[in-house]
């Protein structure tokens, strides 16, 4: 019987020890998850046009979900650094969907929250949002994209 083939690590581990196969770039994740990425920002822009932008939906959706919370913490539960989503914020603020107010608990801590506007955006929203990661993944089949989506959240 013939051998099995390498799974691509092994292929790529077993490379770079021979020193041998030539790195293509087309092969690694980072690449591959750029181009997904681009791929969904695409459809995102098509659905979205100028309203708003990915970070910007990922900050007022996340809002939406836990309620308030300091930009801080709002930081870390969408995977943006400090600067990243202070200017995320200071734009849905300019555009009156979010609104900061003193902490009932501790009035030196702002909380950042949806203001009328910001909720009737998320309604308005969330079908395109979620057409968004449809068509990010109607190449797949169905049980294809629940292994993608299940493998993309243990990386993550």
């Amino acid at each position: 019987m013939g051998r099995k083939p390498a799974a691509p690590l092994q292929q790529t581990a077993r490379a770079i020890r021979g020193r041998r196969a030539a790195y293509v770039l087309d092969d690694q994740i980072g690449f591959m998850l750029r181009q997904a990425y681009q791929r969904n920002s695409v459809l995102f822009g098509e659905l979205f046009a100028d309203e708003l932008t990915p970070t910007q939906w990922a900050a007022i959706a996340k809002l939406s979900q836990v309620g308030g919370c300091s930009q801080n913490h709002l930081g870390r539960l969408i995977a943006m650094d400090a600067a990243t989503v202070k200017g995320v914020v200071d734009r849905l603020m300019k555009r009156g969907l979010v609104e900061s107010a003193p902490s009932a608990t501790d009035r030196r801590r702002l909380l950042l929250t949806l203001t009328a506007a910001g909720r009737k955006t998320i309604e308005q929203g969330v079908a395109r949002a979620f057409e968004v990661s449809a068509k990010t993944l109607a190449p797949l089949k169905a049980n294809e994209q629940a292994v993608l989506l299940r493998l993309l959240k243990r990386i993550g």
